[in-house]
């Protein structure tokens, strides 16, 4: 194996298992879910504003992870072609 296969192996993996972490990030920020229950106007507002904020940071963070983890594992995946792109050519004009 040469450097850049390893390195595609290991930019594919990485990025697989960050995208994996995301999915069971969300996953497990989401079981906990619960209704509010009414009462008084200003006080349901009030949580329901601290959850909302809340919910939109980790929305922002899961999509800026899945985002990297595709980013990665695109690159190990465009290096591992490019791998092979270069192995089929040799074999080719051999």
């Amino acid at each position: 194996m040469k450097g850049a296969e390893i390195s595609g192996y290991i930019l594919l993996s990485l990025g697989v298992v960050l995208l994996t972490a995301t999915f069971a990030l969300a996953l497990l920020s989401n079981i906990g879910f619960t209704i509010l229950p009414s009462g008084d106007f200003t006080a349901v507002l009030g949580e329901s504003l601290g959850f909302l904020l809340s919910s939109c940071v980790k929305v922002m963070y899961l999509g800026v992870m899945g985002w990297v983890g595709s980013i990665v594992a695109s690159k190990g995946v465009a290096l591992l072609k490019g791998e092979k792109d270069e192995k089929a050519g040799k074999g080719a004009s051999t």
